[in-house]
């Protein structure tokens, strides 16, 4: 079992920066893949972007591509996601989320791939 814990959330002008950090506890294969989606107020949610536990190789969604940067601490079992340049439409609860068994190809982007989730932390960008 895994567990994942989000933290960093909060409010931010347009253009500021956050760092979210999701804090994984359990037996973390190498073979994983954590992400982060995010889901806004009556909306569906959406991969932002995702790393491999093992090697380090990341995914991002075109929306935040240039602007958000994921990385992983092995020893720590911490993934982080560096926010920059934030808009308005950044604002979402984020989820951190860890994929048991990737693709074999491909990065995974829909939720019902990925096995464990963390609660979500709110970001809030205000214009």
């Amino acid at each position: 079992q895994v567990q994942l814990v989000e933290s960093g959330g909060g409010l931010v002008q347009a253009g500021g920066s956050l760092r979210l950090s999701c804090a994984a506890s359990g037996r973390i294969s190498v073979s994983y893949i954590m992400g982060w989606f995010r889901q806004a107020p009556g909306k569906e949610r959406e991969f932002v972007c995702a790393i491999s536990w093992s090697g380090g190789s990341t995914y991002y969604a075109d929306s935040v591509k240039g602007r958000f940067t994921i990385s992983r601490d092995n020893a720590k079992k911490t993934v982080y996601l560096q926010m920059n340049s934030l808009k308005p439409e950044d604002t979402a609860v984020y989820y951190c989320a860890a994929d048991e068994v990737p693709r074999l190809r491909g990065w995974g982007t829909v939720p019902y791939e990925y096995d464990y989730w963390g609660r979500g932390t709110q970001v809030t960008v205000s214009s």
